[in-house]
C-alpha cells in the first residue's frame, strides 16, 4: 500500500488508503477502464466499485491490465440490496471482476432493514471472498442494530460526506464504535466546485476547489472517493497530500454544513 500517511487501519487490522477513485455511474467499457487506468498511473491506489453500477468487469479489467500487484490496490465493491444472498452476490461480482477476493464488501443501503444481509456478509468474509465487510448510508441508529446482532462487525460506514454534508454526529458515533467513515461525493457531484468560499481558499492556496474539498477529508483521516472521468481531474484530485489547510480554513469549510451535524446517512431516501 502507500506511505503510512495516506491510509487507515480499520478496525479488523486491514489497511485502507484514505484516497480512492469512485466509478459511479461511469459506464461499462472503455470509458471506466480509462478513468481507472489512470488513477493508477497517478498513485490511487483504491478502487470503489459496486454491483449496482455494471462496472465491474471494467475495473477488473483495467486493474489486471495496469500490471501494478494485485496486494497493492485496495478493491470495494457493494452488495446490490434487492438481491437475496449477499454470499451468492460476492461469489458473481468475483467473477465479473475477475478477482479471487475483494479487500471491502459493502452493504450499499440498508433496504429492508440494516440486519437482514449481515449473516450472507459474515459468510463472505469467512469464506475468504471480502478481507473486510462493511455498509454504506446507514444512520448511527441502523450501526447499532446491525452491532447488536453482529459477530464480525462492519469496519466502514460509507455516506455522502463533505463540508457541505458534515455529518458531525455519523462520524462522532461511528468513531466511538470503531466504523471507519468513509465519504462518498465529496464534490457534490460537481455542485460545490462553484462555491464562493471554497474558491477563495483555493485560490490563496494555489489549488483547485476539489482540491480543498479533498483535502478536508484527509484532514480528518476519512477515506475518500472523488470521482472523475477526466485525465487531468483525476490526475488533480491525487495531488492532495502535498499542502494542508489552516485552523482558520477548516473551520471556515465546517460552517458550510447544511446537515445540522446530524447522524443520518441520508436527508432522504431513495429505496
Amino acid at each position: 500500500m502507500q506511505a503510512d500517511d495516506r491510509v487507515r487501519a480499520l478496525e479488523d487490522g486491514n489497511r485502507i488508503p484514505l484516497l480512492g477513485l469512485g466509478v459511479w455511474q461511469v459506464p461499462e467499457g472503455p470509458e471506466c477502464e480509462r478513468a481507472v487506468t489512470w488513477a493508477l498511473e497517478a498513485g490511487y491506489r483504491h478502487i470503489d466499485t459496486a454491483q449496482a453500477y455494471g462496472n465491474e468487469r471494467s475495473v477488473g479489467r483495467a486493474v489486471r491490465d495496469s500490471g501494478i500487484a494485485r496486494d497493492e490496490i485496495f478493491i470495494t465493491t457493494k452488495f446490490y440490496p434487492s438481491r437475496k444472498d449477499a454470499e451468492a452476490e460476492a461469489q458473481r461480482s468475483l467473477e465479473r471482476l475477475g478477482l479471487e477476493a475483494v479487500d471491502l464488501y459493502i452493504i450499499h443501503w440498508p433496504q429492508g432493514g440494516p440486519t437482514w444481509a449481515w449473516d450472507g456478509m459474515q459468510r463472505a468474509h469467512e469464506r475468504g471472498y471480502a478481507r473486510s465487510i462493511g455498509v454504506s448510508n446507514f444512520s448511527l441508529g441502523e450501526i447499532d442494530e446491525l452491532l447488536a446482532v453482529a459477530d464480525t462487525p462492519p469496519v466502514i460506514n460509507q455516506v455522502q460526506f463533505s463540508p457541505f454534508a458534515y455529518r458531525r454526529g455519523l462520524l462522532d458515533g461511528c468513531d466511538e464504535r470503531g466504523v471507519t467513515l468513509e465519504g462518498y461525493s465529496p464534490l457534490g457531484t460537481g455542485r460545490h466546485l462553484g462555491d464562493e468560499r471554497v474558491g477563495q481558499i483555493a485560490e490563496r492556496l494555489g489549488r483547485t476547489p476539489a482540491q480543498v474539498l479533498i483535502r478536508w477529508c484527509v484532514e480528518r483521516d476519512l477515506v475518500v472517493l472523488p470521482k472523475s472521468t477526466h485525465r487531468e481531474r483525476i490526475e488533480q484530485n491525487a495531488q492532495v497530500f502535498d499542502f494542508t489547510l489552516s485552523e482558520e480554513d477548516l473551520a471556515a469549510l465546517d460552517a458550510l454544513d447544511r446537515t445540522g451535524g446530524t447522524d443520518r446517512a441520508r436527508e432522504s431516501k431513495w429505496w
